[in-house]
């Protein structure tokens, strides 16, 4: 017997760490960790051990479905798409381009999702596309570019191994991005402070220098409360806010108003706790930030993301190696869906839909007149769907049916659709309400590439054939492209498409296969000769000046109440991903946390007379689930917390829909709700 070891990228989290897959006779038998990666360094999360496991599993999707009679039916790859276009074409006509949503995914490749945006553009006409990142960044995405003039991560992971202040809110490291986390272990070792708020008791937070832990929404109040103890005791960076900032003055005016008293008030968190958290961020000399959707999953986001970048342009912890601030991505892929368009109102490279000669670029590339607008985000076409609006959805590898808040209206809002098309790998929640469910291609039965939540490009390289007629993103969107009778859709590989992506996007236009496969790159590239950004920032911004946002702290869109007494706040756990799909079929993954539960603290366990392993039902204003409590000290009294893996109590019924104004990103972290026995 021979094993074919096959260098590829995990396909779970945004770390971006690579193994070897393991191939008998075209099958997939084990990973190895790769030795030899910056990133992984010869180490793997349980989820990477085991990201083979789903591969043949035998629910994969294997040949194209079509709905007849009510029915989802088998059907030929040329019917199936020939009902896509049918569909989408007649309702153009009838309501125009802008009454179709095109759905890009964090699990597709840069390429496809490059092509799945031209699709919906060029061939279709509208730029009413989004993807899963409307649901977790968009508001870093819009808060770092409105600060910054650039949206991503502004460090690479190895760098947090040399950081002497590392702080950590909004993010379950060890159990989210559990590789990254072992990085922050490198700095402790070295002596490094880890500060972690956050209101649950992590597993990172048993390292850490201070755990601090606010209420949920009270974001603002806190960052604030630090940046006046840091301008008070004039521990801010003098030089960096004169000569690389604007803003400086109206935000030391809002941030006055922050005292520790007042903090403390708002948010739990001690003041004299917050003085020492200030005073050992701004003296460090390598301090960086890491945050995750427990920042971004707010109402207020957008301002949450750009107080943290306040935060960082006052004390001047920018622009140099192991010194920044850094989202950490949940997706194998978000950041790579990001930078390749996968946005209604960005083309590739984060270039503007609305921006005259920008769409006179891509009108002479593509050769097609192109939409001028700006289109509508997911959650906001969400809407539409549910008013009539929107007629048609074509999504690649996105379960809305569980990741999306409010699913109970959501559901109502898909069944209003006049056609739903879904490009999956398994029969997902959604698949199952579609009129037309095409078989894709797994991360390991095609090539192509990720970009990591660090901006790093990495390969996807193909192991095994995929099952049945399944075929890759990439080539189910050229057949598409080239039915709709658009040009542009004849690629013959994914190396001409990323060499196209470059040529129109500067942030990628030093990249090319030939590179990425003999070093690590990340953009901004924009030429052969460059080496690419190890870190952003460095000397001057993308806009020239840092702005800094005055943002006050203001409450959630739901507050507890006499009917719903607690807040919901909802996450990962180390041994499930997103919506389950994949790892909810992997025996070992799935025998560690096979069951759905809610956190509460044990005095308010005690209040509703609850107990350790009982069934009780949690309620929120949309609904309800019923699933196993867990009691617990590891989470402040007042909250409860759900993993959002399970589609057997979706967390996602219960949450707020409410939406930032800015970046259209629901409040999934912060709910009144309700715990009742039974």
């Amino acid at each position: 017997m021979s094993v074919n070891h096959v260098l590829t990228t995990c396909p779970y989290c945004g770390t971006g760490c690579q193994f070897f897959l393991q191939v008998v006779d075209d099958r997939l038998v084990g990973v190895v960790p790769c030795k030899t990666d910056e990133i992984s360094q010869g180490r793997l999360c349980i989820k990477g051990y085991h990201a083979h496991a789903f591969v043949h599993h035998p629910d994969r999707l294997k040949t194209p479905l079509v709905r007849k009679d009510g029915q989802l039916v088998r059907a030929s790859w040329h019917e199936a798409l020939g009902r896509i276009v049918s569909e989408v074409k007649e309702i153009v006509a009838h309501h125009g381009p802008d009454s179709v949503l095109v759905l890009a995914s964090a699990k597709c490749t840069n390429e496809e999702n490059y092509l799945i945006q031209k699709l919906a553009r060029a061939a279709i006409g509208t730029n009413n596309v989004d993807h899963c990142a409307r649901l977790c960044h968009a508001s870093t995405v819009s808060g770092l570019i409105l600060s910054f003039g650039s949206g991503a991560m502004t460090n690479t992971t190895p760098e947090f191994d040399n950081a002497d202040c590392i702080l950590v809110t909004g993010s379950n490291t060890m159990e989210a991005h559990p590789i990254i986390a072992s990085h922050m272990f490198k700095a402790h070792a070295k002596g490094a402070k880890v500060i972690v708020v956050d209101p649950r008791e992590t597993p990172l937070s048993r390292m850490a220098y201070r755990s601090l832990h606010q209420k949920p929404g009270t974001d603002i109040a806190w960052i604030n409360g630090m940046m006046k103890v840091i301008i008070d005791e004039d521990l801010y960076d003098r030089d960096f806010v004169k000569n690389r900032t604007t803003g400086f003055e109206a935000l030391k005016k809002v941030v006055d108003g922050y005292t520790p008293d007042r903090v403390e008030q708002i948010t739990g968190i001690a003041g004299k706790d917050l003085i020492d958290i200030a005073r050992t961020y701004a003296k460090s000399e390598k301090a960086m930030i890491a945050y995750a959707m427990g920042v971004t999953q707010h109402s207020n986001g957008t301002n949450i993301v750009r107080a943290l970048a306040n935060l960082t342009m006052l004390t001047g912890h920018l622009g140099k190696e192991s010194v920044g601030l850094n989202a950490l991505r949940g997706q194998c892929n978000v950041q790579g869906s990001c930078d390749s368009g996968g946005l209604p109102d960005f083309f590739p490279g984060y270039q503007k839909v609305d921006d005259p000669e920008t769409v006179k670029k891509f009108e002479k590339a593509w050769g097609v007149k192109l939409p001028h607008e700006k289109g509508l985000t997911l959650t906001w076409a969400v809407q539409q769907a549910a008013e009539g609006k929107i007629k048609a959805i074509v999504a690649f590898g996105e379960n809305v049916m569980l990741s999306d808040p409010d699913i109970t209206h959501l559901e109502k809002a898909l069944k209003k659709l006049e056609f739903l098309a879904i490009v999956d790998i398994f029969p997902s929640e959604t698949a199952l309400l579609a009129d037309v469910v095409l078989p894709a291609a797994c991360y390991a039965e095609k090539d192509g590439t990720f970009t990591s939540t660090d901006r790093a490009l990495r390969p996807v390289r193909k192991a095994v054939d995929p099952p049945g007629e399944a075929m890759p993103d990439w080539k189910i969107a050229c057949e598409l492209g080239r039915r709709f009778g658009v040009p542009g859709f004849e690629f013959k590989s994914p190396s001409e498409i990323m060499d196209e992506m470059a040529g129109l996007a500067p942030i990628y236009g030093g990249i090319d296969y030939e590179r990425i496969d003999r070093q690590v790159i990340r953009w901004p590239c924009p030429s052969k000769d460059s080496p690419g950004a190890k870190f952003l920032h460095a000397g001057s911004f993308k806009m020239g000046r840092g702005v800094f946002a005055p943002v006050e702290h203001t409450d959630p869109q739901e507050v507890p109440s006499p009917e719903f007494p607690m807040i919901l706040t909802t996450g990962r756990n180390l041994f499930q991903y997103h919506t389950g799909t994949m790892t909810r079929r992997s025996s070992k993954l799935e025998r560690e946390a096979p069951e759905p539960y809610v956190e509460l603290n044990s005095k308010d366990a005690k209040a509703f007379g609850v107990v350790d392993g009982e069934r009780v039902r949690v309620s929120s204003r949309r609904g309800s689930v019923s699933l196993a409590a867990r009691v617990t000290d590891n989470i402040i009294p007042g909250t409860m917390f759900i993993p959002f893996h399970y589609a057997e109590a979706p967390a996602n019924r219960l949450t707020n829909p409410a939406l930032d104004p800015i970046a259209h990103i629901p409040e999934l972290k912060v709910c009144a709700a309700r715990i009742e026995k039974g």
